[in-house]
């Protein structure tokens, strides 16, 4: 499990992810599928998302199924960026899309 703050055309959103990498294909497909072909990616080290977030991150965790790989856990990007510091933060990863995956 890997949680990561990902930097949106559309701001901050953290995520929660049962896949391998930030960087495995089938994430970043759905991810594009989502609207969010292009971002950077801060790994967030789990417990420190669990301090964070408390009682809503365990919620989030426990709602995961087998059929379940991807959740957000905060979509509210001010909180989101203003709750870690740059130096809890894992190394970004940047990642550009397709073009197709572009909406204009």
């Amino acid at each position: 499990m890997k949680c990561a703050m990902l930097m949106t055309g559309s701001g901050p959103i953290v995520i929660l992810t049962s896949y391998d990498a930030l960087e495995n294909p089938d994430l970043l497909e759905r991810l594009a599928n989502k609207g969010i072909p292009k971002f950077t990616a801060y790994e967030i080290p789990m417990a420190l998302a669990e301090e964070r977030y408390g009682g809503h991150f365990r919620k989030v965790l426990n709602g995961f199924t087998e059929s379940d790989k991807l959740r957000i856990l905060d979509h509210n990007g001010h909180r989101a960026f203003n709750l870690f510091r740059f130096d809890e933060l894992g190394t970004p990863i940047a990642h550009e899309g397709s073009p197709e995956n572009y909406h204009h």
